[in-house]
Parts: C-alpha cells; sequence; structure tokens
C-alpha cells in the first residue's frame, strides 16, 4: 500500500511510480500544494533555486514554467552534466513537472496571439524529451495568449499517455487568448478518456462565471472515473494578499479537489512566499505544514 504523500519522506516519494504518486495523493484529502514557478526569471534569492523556495514555504510539487525542455535552462542551477531535473530532485525531494502546450494554429482567438518556442510546445519532440529527462509529471495547458485549445489538449493527451510514463495533468487555468469555454463536462470527460490522471480546472474565484456548484459537480464527475482534480490560482491573485488566498484554499478544499496549484505571478516569477505558507496552512493546518517543510530531504 503506498504511503500518503503528507506522511513521506523524500526517499519514499522520488521511488514512486506514477500510479503510486497518483495514490499517495489521493490518500492525502485534499492537502497537497503545487507551486508554479517561471525558470527563465532570476529567482527570488538570486543562488538558489525558485523550486527551493517554494519547497521550503510548503510546496509538494514543483511545476516549472517557460522552459524549453529542448534547451533548458533554469535560473539558479549550476552549470552540471546532470540533467536540470535530476539537480532539482537532489536539491528539493519533490516531485518535478514542467508545462507543455498544445497550441492550436486554427484557434478563434480573443487577443493577440503569443508565439512560443518549440520546446515549450507539445509535441512529440518535447514530450518524448521529457519521458527521457525523468520528469514525474507534465501539465497540459496554456499561458496567457499562445492559442491553446481543449480540442489540442484531448488529442495531445492521447499522444501522451503512448509515449510518457509519469502524470498527465490538463486543463486551462484561464481562457489562453482562446474563445472558447474554459471548462465543462463534455471536456472533461473526454480528457479522461484520452488518458489524464489529473483534471486541472480554475479555482473558484479566479474566473468569472465558474463557481462552487460547476466545481462540485466536475469533481464528483473526475472522481467517479478515477481521476484526481487540480484547482489552479492562475490568474495573478496568486500575488494578492494572504487573506484572499486563505478564502480562495477553503473554497476549493469544500468542493472536493485533491491539489491545489499557486501560480507564477510574483515579482520573481513565483508566487509570494508568504502566500504559498498561507495556502498550505489553510489546507492541512501547521502540523503537517511544519512536517512538509521541516522533514529533511535527506530522509
Amino acid at each position: 500500500m503506498t504511503k500518503r504523500f503528507i506522511s513521506a519522506n523524500s526517499s519514499e516519494i522520488l521511488e514512486m511510480t506514477a500510479s503510486e504518486l497518483k495514490q499517495s495523493i489521493r490518500a492525502s484529502e485534499g492537502r497537497i500544494v503545487m507551486s508554479e514557478n517561471v525558470v527563465t526569471r532570476e529567482p527570488f534569492i538570486e543562488d538558489i533555486t525558485n523550486a527551493e523556495i517554494a519547497r521550503a514555504f510548503g510546496a509538494d510539487l514543483i511545476l516549472l514554467n517557460g522552459i524549453d525542455v529542448l534547451n533548458p535552462k533554469v535560473s539558479g542551477l549550476d552549470e552540471s552534466e546532470e540533467s536540470f531535473v535530476d539537480q532539482l530532485h537532489k536539491l528539493v525531494g519533490r516531485p518535478i513537472g514542467v508545462n507543455l502546450e498544445p497550441v492550436d494554429q486554427d484557434a478563434s482567438m480573443a487577443e493577440d496571439r503569443l508565439t512560443i518556442a518549440q520546446g515549450r510546445q507539445a509535441n512529440l519532440e518535447t514530450i518524448n524529451k521529457i519521458e527521457a529527462l525523468g520528469l514525474n509529471f507534465v501539465c497540459l495547458t496554456g499561458n496567457p495568449g499562445t492559442g491553446v485549445t481543449n480540442a489540442q489538449i484531448e488529442k495531445t493527451i492521447r499522444i501522451t499517455r503512448e509515449r510518457f510514463s509519469g502524470l498527465i495533468i490538463a486543463g486551462k487555468m484561464h481562457g489562453a487568448g482562446v474563445s472558447e469555454s474554459i471548462v465543462d463536462s463534455d471536456t472533461v470527460k473526454s480528457f479522461i478518456e484520452a488518458g489524464a490522471d489529473i483534471i486541472l480546472v480554475p479555482a473558484v474565484g479566479t474566473v468569472p462565471g465558474f463557481d462552487e456548484k460547476d466545481l462540485k459537480e466536475i469533481v464528483q464527475l473526475v472522481h467517479n472515473e478515477g481521476a484526481l482534480v487540480l484547482s489552479a490560482i492562475g490568474t495573478s491573485q496568486e500575488s494578492s494578499d494572504e487573506d484572499t488566498i486563505k478564502q480562495i484554499a477553503i473554497a476549493n478544499k469544500i468542493c472536493g479537489v485533491d491539489i491545489q496549484h499557486i501560480g507564477d505571478a510574483g515579482y520573481a516569477g513565483l508566487a509570494p512566499v508568504e502566500n504559498i505558507f498561507a495556502l498550505s496552512k489553510a489546507i492541512r493546518g501547521m502540523r503537517h505544514t511544519a512536517s512538509m517543510i521541516a522533514r529533511s530531504i535527506q530522509r
């Protein structure tokens, strides 16, 4: 039987297969924090990575944004023959994932399109690369203005499922510049059928018109299908005050989400550390927060 994540040591976490990690998260009953950071920005503390900072303030899963996996550079990491994944595993003792963006060239745009490097897009080359690197999870989503559609996400899930052994997270935190519904039941079903392990949805309180009733329906649907739900604060509200973060955290925990994400819109490409800490305390209290941040990664 897999140990629940919030009681596991780093050595146990990093040995988990994708299915074991998924069960470990499920067993933690809505008390898992994911922190996203922009790897190309100068870190909050210049000589260490944002991943290390996030882990120190309560992050359990580290999501790297803006990384070109074909030409990877992570600010705060020294040059090494080791991959950035191996280096971060040693430094933070936590699962590491990246965003890949399923860009749809035919998308009906609501704003000017932002063109991104091939190494940031979801394609055969990048999917094969993340498997070779040994990443623990991939998030198929879209940054603002990149033209990622739900239809393209679904197609990409199927391709990724065939080639990647880690967890697949899929969904949108916001519109990504496209004129379409961000999330609905039919889209969620299609993602799960395509092979997604975790469905990404906007956190209640972050996008207009998506409320607790909508989220509860999606959570029930996803859980009935054996998948997990990740609620995401991806609308720059990660840089709001701590009270706002706590309100969002409790509202989404009530709805039953398994993982709560906090985005990268702080001054250094990382959410303010006090907000990561506040999110952690809100969804699991000081005891489990202290356990996760104080537990040595050498254990």
